[in-house]
């Protein structure tokens, strides 16, 4: 009887304990269920603004969390859209961003990265399209807009050609030489080489200068002009030299520089 009586207090205290512990856990239960419904109910108004005043309605950082939605289904993305804002400035300027400098920031994988680059994919497939096989010279403003979207925030300086046919409509884009952050070698022969073998009757130079300001140095302005004597005698026009920078654009026909 003695053993049975000392006994009894310590399964009251185990029935206690159990009963704290399960109370604990359907807290921590609910406040998982709260924080998972508020997410769910944060996305979802989300969605609306954006389906009712699009991107217009919606700073960078909320564009931000729906283009990371897919990669966290059910995490809270407005930190790490934050932290990317944080580092690189804009929307912009974290779409365009080096792969390795994205996967810098605390939260970005590269799923993360996969997902911001398809972004700036499909932006540069969408503008491109406005370009082809149209007349280059009638849609000016979309050939400005493709090419900054293409080039104006590179790490490093390369020359872009544009060759059109005789309509003035662009039948090859391609990127011809890389260089440095300061620097693109360019080859005349070689650019007058790939005009002739695409029968090209013109072209337009491109490039970038990554320090974002797009004024062309001595060297673009003698390099433009090398091209443009070099092309002449076989029938090819240089319409115009771009460079493009995070600030802008400038043109050396707009500049009477060729």
């Amino acid at each position: 009887m003695t053993g049975k009586r000392g006994d009894r207090p310590s399964k009251d205290k185990a029935a206690q304990a159990s009963f704290l512990e399960d109370g604990f856990r359907h807290a921590a239960s609910s406040s998982e269920a709260t924080d998972s419904d508020h997410r769910s109910g944060h996305r979802q108004r989300l969605r609306d603004r954006f389906r009712q005043g699009g991107a217009d309605a919606m700073p960078d950082y909320e564009l931000l969390e729906m283009v990371l939605f897919r990669v966290f289904p059910r995490g809270d993305t407005k930190p790490v859209a934050k932290r990317l804002l944080a580092q690189f400035g804009t929307f912009a300027e974290v779409v365009n961003a080096a792969p390795e400098r994205l996967m810098e920031i605390e939260g970005i994988g590269e799923r993360a990265v996969d997902e911001i680059k398809l972004i700036r994919a499909a932006a540069l497939r969408l503008l491109r399209g406005e370009v082809m096989g149209r007349k280059v010279l009638g849609s000016w403003n979309a050939v400005i807009d493709y090419v900054k979207a293409a080039q104006a925030y590179d790490a490093r300086e390369s020359l872009r050609i544009l060759f059109l046919d005789k309509k003035n409509q662009l039948i090859a884009d391609e990127v011809q030489q890389q260089g440095t952050v300061d620097h693109t070698p360019v080859y005349v022969r070689e650019v007058i080489r790939r005009s002739i073998e695409l029968s090209a009757t013109a072209i337009i130079l491109v490039h970038n200068h990554p320090s974002g300001d797009p004024t062309p140095s001595r060297a673009d302005i003698d390099m433009t002009r090398q091209i443009v004597e070099a092309a002449k005698p076989l029938g090819v026009a240089v319409h115009d030299h771009i460079i493009v920078g995070r600030t802008g654009h400038a043109s050396l026909k707009g500049l009477r520089l060729i």
